[in-house]
């Protein structure tokens, strides 16, 4: 009687299984990220590539703790009070200094939530930020260098650099 009941399951997923493993194996199991729109097209190539501004003059949250941080509207302003003043982006920027409101930015780099990951002590190690975030001064919209839905890149860099591969270190 129960086998009659679970036959017609049984058969579905039977025939279901079969595929979702080949998707798997030729899909892999990651993520694949892409990089969210930003409110404002702020271009790296043009700050971090032409201009070479450090990531860390914008991004002043690496050196303290666990964000990198996204620049406050007043950062931006600290330049384009004057610089390039009459552009339409900087316009954008100008409008949110003038209403008091910050620039909502996306965030592009993601851990899962029972990741721990501090910037600060990689930062103080001299790992430099294209090691993870790839070569940010080439890209025109910034997309995540690594994949980071996947330990095995972070773990391989700690045994390279003799860092801990105590699971703890960043799952708390």
């Amino acid at each position: 009687m129960i086998m009659n009941v679970l036959r017609p399951f049984i058969s579905v997923h039977c025939a279901v299984l079969p595929f979702a493993i080949t998707l798997l194996v030729f899909t892999g199991c990651e993520r694949h990220d892409t990089s969210p729109r930003q409110p404002i097209a702020f271009s790296h190539t043009r700050h971090a590539g032409e201009y070479s501004i450090n990531c860390q003059y914008c991004h002043s949250g690496v050196r303290r703790g666990p964000s990198a941080s996204i620049p406050s509207v007043q950062t931006c302003m600290g330049c384009h009070q004057l610089v390039a003043a009459t552009k339409p982006e900087v316009i954008k920027i100008r409008q949110a200094w003038e209403n008091k409101e910050p620039i909502r930015w996306m965030k592009v780099n993601r851990v899962a939530d029972f990741v721990f990951f501090n910037h600060a002590p990689h930062i103080a190690k001299g790992i430099d930020c294209r090691t993870c975030h790839g070569d940010v001064a080439t890209m025109t919209e910034v997309r995540p260098f690594v994949k980071l839905n996947n330990m095995t890149f972070c773990v391989d860099c700690h045994r390279e650099n003799k860092a801990s591969i105590d699971c703890y270190t960043c799952h708390r």
